[in-house]
């Protein structure tokens, strides 16, 4: 025992012993980790958004046009509601006791005396009746009714009459006079003709008062009078019978009386001119003044009854209840609603996490594509919950549409997962329940379903039609499900779902280049089209480099057929293979496939400065992809088709002059491998081992079946070994399966040839 030390006790020891943390304590290490918080925070505020766009704190509205409910629908609290009809009616009894207003005019009576005073003047001036220039003149004194007309003895009598009775001097003046006395009082009041200008009136402004009317002396007198209609109207005879007889007695003329009145009955013109603008505003403003009506119901009144369609009148109904419903609610109720929704899309969003961690880890460590995701599932939500109202009904479209962007981007699973999701908060949001979620998860599953491989833009409009179908007979089977009868509105709603359905197929062409920009991507249409061989860059590659064009168009043909053996895609193994040595092409008598024979320019070069030049091709060929603009999927070929692998020539051709020359520099390993990424994708960590494989094939004297599988096997196993598979995700079991193909291929392209004797050249 060291001097000076003390004994430890059993239990100090046992109280020493370090254990590993355990799983509580994993957890709250991981939640300290900013890589895991900064995910955690976005999946919070993910659902803090989607508890915004479906407003979580509210009940929503759950009933729409056509829908037949299976039970009475009662009042959950007392409210009222608007009565249009009755306020109308008030309103209309209000404007009843409005009186039209109207301006004096003085102009037509002065007139009318003026032209009376003249046409005495002119039968005064006729010795006889026939001896009249215009004999109308006097017809027009004559009295007349609807059962007695005149004759032409009683005309002529009349006449002669009247000419004695003014014959004097001062006749004619004293009965202008009494004449322009009898009318002042109309000329204070004026005069209204008939009720026909009123009525027309009554189109233009609404009905008014028909007994009384407002007269302003002008159009500065803004109180005016009002005065009884009886009192203006012209067809009201006996007031003027009365004051001319009155008038015309005063100055002994009363016997001409009846032929005044007569002529003046018919001649008495308009003194009255309607104030439209005054009159409407008394109207509105009478009507404005009426309090809106309303119909009063109590908790537990039934609403609508079971069975009944909802149409535009019970859905106006029940909205109104529903609106009071959500004001009267207390903080309390909204909180625990909220928080609730929260923490069922806070475990959504676990699951989302743990399908990450298990089968996306790459999507889960590219934060910008994680956020894209989140993003576009918010946005689906916000806009099929606003697309939701009766008038477009169109909520299946947004998740029919994240539904295979992200199944186009990614993948299907991940694909169901968001659009699962998606429909769930859309039916939280609308109220529509398990029959809405089964329609707007169904059809997208139908969708997604087919999107395995996009090799042309009609594949596009094929998935829209054959989901539409499913859209269709989905929604009658919900529908009979939710308890729904056979309707024309249920069919409307499964017809009306089927277009929608259709339409999405149209749009995701349009979409689906903008959906492989933003999220990096690469459908089999567009690798077509990359894989032209009339691409510029592979055109160069002929001019350039031909041998090596020629072993990208093998090496592709040879990824394509291990890419699809495990699985993988094929095509973009293929399409990465074309353009994986385009770097070659700035240099390309520096490699070997484009020397001449009996000429290697390396050999003027040390090994350190051959490397340089061999593994820059890597850089020279990215720069050229992105001057080109060739997506970042084909651009990760170029640069991991070799990975951090050992240029092991010019390794090799280091190592022996350092030991011919034992004072020259140290060779390090690492200056003489690829600057990497190592592959990422299978598709890659193929690419990688055809590349190799169909290079070394072409340095064999007899490429033979058995030394083209040993050779093939070799090169794996030295690529497994170098770690250039581990990030890629290809399993031992696929390597085996790719390797298998791989020297299909090569013994395919290299199979012997029947040597004929004394065969010559043509």
């Amino acid at each position: 025992m060291a001097s000076g030390g003390k004994k430890r006790k059993r239990l100090d020891r046992v109280a020493a012993l370090e254990f590993p943390p355990n799983q509580w304590d994993r957890v709250l290490a991981s939640l300290r980790d900013p890589y895991v918080l900064v995910r955690v925070g976005l999946a919070v505020a993910t659902a803090l958004l989607l508890c915004l766009v479906v407003r979580a704190w509210d009940l929503p509205f759950s009933y729409r046009a056509g829908f037949r409910p299976a039970r009475d629908i009662t009042a959950r609290v007392a409210f009222q509601i608007d009565n249009p009809a009755e306020t109308r009616a008030r309103q209309d009894r209000a404007r009843w006791q409005v009186p039209y207003v109207f301006v004096r005019d003085r102009e037509p009576l002065h007139r009318l005396g003026e032209t009376l005073r003249n046409t005495v003047l002119e039968l005064l001036a006729a010795p006889s009746y026939d001896e009249l220039p215009h004999p109308e003149a006097w017809q027009g004194f004559m009295p007349r009714t609807p059962d007695r007309v005149p004759g032409d003895k009683e005309i002529r009598e009349g006449f002669d009459q009247f000419r004695k009775m003014l014959s004097g001097d001062e006749d004619l003046k004293r009965f202008t006079g009494a004449v322009n006395d009898a009318l002042e009082e109309y000329d204070s009041m004026g005069l209204l003709r008939s009720l026909a200008q009123k009525k027309e009136v009554e189109q233009r402004l609404g009905e008014g008062n028909r007994d009384r009317i407002v007269v302003r002396q002008s159009e500065q007198d803004r109180r005016g009078t009002v005065v009884s209609v009886g009192d203006v109207l012209i067809g009201n005879a006996t007031p003027l019978r009365q004051k001319l007889e009155y008038q015309l007695g005063q100055v002994e003329l009363s016997g001409v009386t009846d032929w005044v009145f007569a002529w003046l009955h018919v001649n008495l013109p308009d003194t009255l001119v309607l104030e439209e603008e005054a009159t409407r505003a008394a109207l509105d403003r009478a009507a404005a003044e009426i309090e809106p009506a309303t119909i009063e119901y109590e908790p537990g009144e039934c609403l609508v009854s079971a069975g009944t369609a909802l149409g535009i009148e019970q859905l106006k109904l029940l909205r109104n209840e529903h609106e009071v419903v959500n004001r009267v609610r207390t903080l309390y109720e909204k909180t625990g609603r909220a928080l609730s929704t929260f923490m069922l899309f806070g475990v959504v969003l676990t699951l989302w996490g743990i399908y990450l961690v298990a089968h996306q880890p790459g999507l889960l460590e590219d934060l910008r594509r994680l956020s894209l995701v989140a993003a576009l599932l918010v946005i689906s939500v916000g806009t099929a919950v606003w697309a939701s109202h009766d008038a477009w009904r169109a909520e299946l479209i947004p998740i029919l549409l994240l539904g295979q962007v992200l199944a186009i981007a990614f993948d299907r699973q991940l694909s169901l997962l968001a659009a699962g999701t998606g429909a769930l908060a859309v039916v939280l949001g609308i109220g529509q329940g398990l029959a809405s979620l089964c329609v707007l998860w169904g059809v997208t599953a139908a969708a997604v379903l087919q999107l395995d491989r996009i090799r042309s833009r009609i594949k596009l409009v094929h998935v829209g039609l054959v989901t539409a179908i499913a859209a269709f007979f989905l929604t009658l089977i919900v529908g009979f499900v939710a308890a729904q009868p056979f309707s024309l509105e249920l069919l409307a709603l499964a017809g009306r779902n089927a277009l929608l359905t259709a339409a999405v197929g149209f749009v995701m062409q349009g979409l689906l280049p903008y959906v492989e920009r933003l999220f990096g991507v690469l459908t089999d249409m567009s690798l077509l089209h990359l894989g032209d061989v009339s691409h510029p860059l592979l055109q160069e590659l002929v001019r350039r480099a031909p041998s090596t064009y020629n072993h990208s168009i093998t090496v592709g043909a040879m990824a394509e057929a291990a890419a699809d053996a495990i699985g993988a895609r094929g095509l973009l193994a293929r399409v990465g293979a074309y353009f994986h040595d385009i770097g070659k092409m700035l240099k390309p008598n520096y490699f070997i496939e484009n020397q001449p024979p009996n000429e290697n320019r390396h050999e003027s070069l040390v090994p350190q400065m051959s490397t340089l030049v061999i593994v820059a091709h890597i850089k020279d060929g990215a720069d050229l992809a992105r001057q080109h603009k060739l997506p970042g999927p084909i651009i990760d070929f170029i640069e991991q088709h070799h990975g951090t692998t050992l240029v092991e020539y010019f390794y090799g051709r280091a190592s022996e002059q350092k030991q011919n020359d034992p004072d020259g520099g140290e060779v390090e390993e690492s200056s003489f491998r690829y600057p990497g990424p190592k592959p990422q994708i299978k598709e890659t960590a193929v690419l990688m081992l055809a590349d190799a494989a169909e290079s070394a094939c072409r340095s064999l004297v007899e490429p033979g079946p058995a030394r083209i599988e040993a050779l093939v096997r070799e090169i794996a196993e030295r690529k497994l070994e170098d770690g250039q598979f581990d990030e890629s995700g290809l399993t031992l079991r696929e390597l085996r399966t790719v390797e298998d193909s791989m020297i299909k291929s090569l013994i395919a392209n290299y199979h012997g040839r029947i040597k004929y004797p004394d065969q010559k050249p043509a």
